[in-house]
């Protein structure tokens, strides 16, 4: 019971709503997730499955892509369609061109303050937890990188609506930046849907809708006991990186997690080596046995995922 799971995530439940039911559906409480999406929010919803849960951090740092819609002139007090409308305002001169023209600012390195309604911490409590109760505390701005934004679609009216192709860091909120936009506007905004299509390094290695699988599919592969053919293998979740392979007795030296020279690999296969400064060590039998990092000649071991 190990691999990556893929689900497409519906609206209406949150990410650890769909950790309880692969639970449930795989029979198995080593289930994690690699970053979750608001309880409105569908789409990529990469989960990793016993050994693989070895490997939850590393995926959680990947990019992701999303199509977001933003509703110009109305304003909520959880920046999306969720929340309770603070401001509404004749949007209807807002075009196209001077959303685009808002836009490069918006490219690159920026600065967020996380919402009230996030999963951050502070003082030992979420901040969702302290909106519930009408609290808010003051939050300081993160760095994050949004390295793709362009505006797809623009539908005009007295509260335009904007779709918006978005790839951005991990940590990245997108109810901020339609809050954000709207605010350089001068009209306000929120962000009305969210779908997130892939995560990964980049695109052509990335997790994709193309391979998810919703709820109700998993249900039924469980009810014909064939669900374990939806799990993806380890290595696939390593597929940013190089796969080596070593010689049997540095193998054994790294499995218990001593660094290995590289002039110990025998093989060497390139899956689009993006981290080209990491790589997925391989047995004979093509299971990861662990991710390692290259260091002044040496293969220093991140994670060991294979039993000794």
């Amino acid at each position: 019971m190990t691999g990556i799971l893929v689900v497409d995530k519906p609206a209406g439940i949150t990410s650890h709503d769909v950790v309880d039911k692969v639970r449930r559906i795989f029979r198995t409480r080593r289930v994690g997730h690699t970053g979750t999406l608001d309880p409105d929010a569908t789409g990529v919803l990469v989960l990793c499955l016993g050994r693989a849960t070895r490997l939850a951090d590393y995926l959680s740092s990947s990019s992701k892509h999303y199509r977001a819609e933003f509703v110009f002139g109305i304003r909520t007090d959880t920046m999306d369609a969720s929340g309770t409308t603070i401001s509404d305002q004749d949007a209807s001169g807002v075009s196209r061109a001077s959303i685009e023209s808002l836009l490069d600012s918006f490219r690159g390195k920026i600065v967020q303050v996380p919402p009230m309604v996030s999963a951050r911490h502070h003082e030992g409590r979420r901040l969702y937890e302290l909106a519930r109760e009408g609290v808010t505390v003051p939050r300081e701005g993160r760095e994050v990188l949004i390295s793709e934004l362009e505006l797809t679609d623009f539908y005009p009216g007295e509260h335009p609506r904007a779709v918006l192709e978005v790839t951005c860091s991990t940590g990245t909120y997108i109810r901020v930046l339609s809050d954000d936009l709207g605010n350089a506007a001068g009209i306000g905004a929120h962000m009305s849907a969210l779908r997130r299509t892939w995560v990964g390094s980049e695109e052509k290695t990335a997790f994709t809708l193309q391979e998810a699988r919703t709820i109700a599919e998993l249900e039924a592969l469980a009810e014909s006991e064939t669900v374990l053919s939806a799990l993806l293998p380890i290595a696939d979740g390593l597929r940013a990186v190089p796969h080596l392979q070593l010689r049997s007795e540095s193998l054994v030296r790294l499995r218990h997690g001593q660094s290995v020279a590289a002039s110990e690999v025998t093989s060497r296969v390139e899956c689009v080596p993006v981290e080209a400064s990491r790589a997925a060590v391989l047995d004979d039998g093509g299971e990861v046995c662990a991710l390692v990092r290259w260091e002044a000649g040496m293969l220093r071991p991140l994670k060991v995922i294979a039993p000794l």
